[in-house]
């Protein structure tokens, strides 16, 4: 079950050093996130390549742009076999709702599992002076996250990518079976680096949270699968 929950962040920039952590990591995560920087580098064959080793893949490539543009890319997506993929709730209901729609439409034609669609909420390395003074977004984050939450879940989206700090809100509003896939998780004692909203595995899976992403502290140890080890035995401990 702690397995299940895990996501490990491949945030490197090659294919080749992205199938060695995958290979030293398949049997103890759950699924591998793909996301811009890899995804650009290696192109879809990462996730052919990953499907081919037995894995599963949460593309994270955050589309935002008119809703016909990623209603279209997301069929490509899909026909790549991914778990889950994302796109921005900053693109609005419309967006939403044709990427919803073009996903089922599209895994119906090819006769495979449709992919959970989840939407993007606010940033982990953004706090409420930069929502407030930089994006011009007013209230706290907490509330912004919500609006947009609430907004993917009447577009008919599975989830959200959201910090650690609003998954009991969130939990609390949208219901037992919506998905929570939460970044900013550092086991104790490891670095911050650049998220600010944090916490750790077993305080995020407390309070509701479906899946874990963590990247860092897990494919630059020494040890790679013995650090995905312990955060799924921390999981478990719950």
């Amino acid at each position: 079950m702690g397995k299940r929950k895990l996501i490990a962040a491949l945030d490197v920039d090659s294919l080749d050093k992205a199938l060695s952590l995958v290979d030293q990591l398949a049997s103890h995560v759950g699924m591998f996130k793909v996301g811009m920087e890899l995804y650009n580098a290696a192109g879809p064959e990462v996730v052919r390549q990953i499907r081919r080793r037995g894995g599963r893949v949460f593309l994270d490539l955050k589309l935002h742009d008119i809703p016909t543009t990623v209603a279209r890319t997301t069929r490509v997506l899909t026909r790549l076999g991914v778990s889950i993929l994302n796109i921005h709730a900053g693109g609005g209901l419309a967006m939403m709702q044709a990427a919803a729609s073009a996903v089922q439409d599209e895994a119906a034609v090819q006769g495979i599992e449709p992919p959970q669609v989840i939407a993007v909420t606010v940033l982990t390395s953004m706090d409420e002076i930069t929502l407030n003074t930089q994006l011009n977004i007013p209230g706290t984050v907490e509330e912004q996250v919500l609006r947009w939450t609430k907004l993917a879940q009447q577009a008919g989206l599975h989830g959200v990518v959201c910090s650690p700090l609003e998954i009991k809100t969130i939990r609390e509003t949208c219901g037992p079976n919506f998905t929570i896939v939460t970044p900013g998780i550092r086991p104790a004692g490891s670095e911050k680096n650049d998220q600010r909203r944090v916490m750790t595995p077993a305080e995020a899976v407390k309070l509701g949270a479906t899946y874990l992403v963590v990247g860092r502290p897990i494919t630059a140890a020494e040890n790679p699968a013995e650090a995905a080890r312990a955060i799924v035995k921390e999981i478990e401990s719950i």
